[in-house]
């Protein structure tokens, strides 16, 4: 797996979608771990003017799956659980989300994910199981 054609693959597929227009990005892929991150903007911000627990969740689900993913080159993935906690606000910098599998079978795989704010506290973690359902798109 050549994790910078990989990353190049996957950007180059998420334009035009939900990820795309939340304008997270990419930063590291390989087996052991996933990096994303987010520059958070007034759009990210709840009513309250704290980062949405959407986009924390959007952004830690997403990191799992392509954690699962980068655990199984060429299977797709696909979110049959997702389990989060909010432990701190967060409202401006970036958003930085590490993942990794923690367990995986044939069928199935078991993530982990933190979500830490710019200064390196952490904000939000989650746990996710995968399906794994066989050849991608």
């Amino acid at each position: 797996m050549d994790p910078s054609s990989d990353i190049q693959r996957l950007e180059e597929s998420s334009r035009g979608t939900f990820w795309d227009h939340l304008g997270a990005k990419l930063e590291s892929l390989s087996p052991e771990g996933v990096v994303v991150t987010l520059d958070i903007q007034p759009h990210h911000l709840n009513l309250i003017g704290i980062l949405h627990g959407g986009v924390h969740a959007t952004l830690i689900d997403s990191a799992m799956g392509l954690a699962a993913m980068a655990r199984k080159p060429g299977e797709s993935v696909v979110t049959t659980n997702l389990h989060l906690h909010y432990l701190a606000p967060v409202n401006l910098g970036t958003l930085r989300v590490t993942a990794e599998v923690v367990h995986s079978s044939r069928k199935m795989a078991t993530t982990q994910a933190r979500a830490y704010n710019e200064s390196g506290d952490l904000c939000a973690l989650g746990t996710g199981t995968f399906r794994i359902r066989g050849g991608t798109k």
